[in-house]
């Protein structure tokens, strides 16, 4: 681990570091458990609507990406939604899901990875998963796949999500919270790694 944290995730030693993440025993074991868990609960959801559900996958995908990085967190949100959908599948198999699953898991990296977190940080994070890849992406795939038109479901998606965004929010700051200072005794994240998470 070369550094506790950067102050922007295009720091090429960061890219370096989380490159270097594929040779890590020991963060391999840790997003296989992440994968397997991944996959565990996306079984488990709230329907809301047609094709719209709530899931509780999001915090394991931002939690894995803070700790292995960009690429590794692309390879779990690959590998996630398509265990995750051998193991319970929903419909016909589509590669669009897949894409924002790796998508997703890539900007939790950007976030939150060897980043020092704030509860700002993590609102805008989250704001942008669900705006352009839950909103904009997921619109995209259910007008594909069922054709009713990409606003109608656009108008649909946008209120659950953001209606949604600040106990999702909730739940990610109080996951780091506990599970941080957990991730700097096990060395999974550096030891200079702030835990407490201020408001900004």
């Amino acid at each position: 681990m070369e550094n506790a944290s950067y102050k922007t995730p295009f720091h090429s030693s960061l890219w370096k570091e989380a490159a270097g993440s594929f040779r890590n025993v020991r963060y391999l074991a840790v997003c296989a458990m992440f994968v397997a868990l991944h996959a565990v609960l996306s079984s488990v959801f709230i329907p809301v609507g047609e094709n719209l559900r709530i899931y509780f996958t999001f915090f394991l995908s931002a939690l894995g990406a803070s700790i292995y990085g960009p690429f590794m967190a692309l390879a779990e949100g690959f590998l996630s939604d398509i265990i995750g959908y051998i193991i319970a599948p929903s419909g016909a198999f589509f590669p669009g899901y897949t894409l924002s699953a790796m998508l997703g898991s890539f900007v939790y990296a950007l976030f939150f990875y060897r980043q020092n977190l704030s509860i700002l940080r993590i609102f805008l994070c989250k704001l942008l998963v669900n705006i352009f890849i839950n909103v904009c992406l997921g619109s995209l795939w259910s007008y594909l796949l069922y054709g009713k038109g990409y606003f109608y479901y656009l108008a649909k998606s946008v209120v659950k999500n953001l209606l949604l965004l600040p106990f999702e929010t909730f739940i990610m700051v109080l996951v780091f919270r506990t599970i941080r200072p957990l991730l700097v005794r096990m060395k999974l994240i550096p030891k200079g790694t702030k835990t407490k998470i201020p408001i900004i």
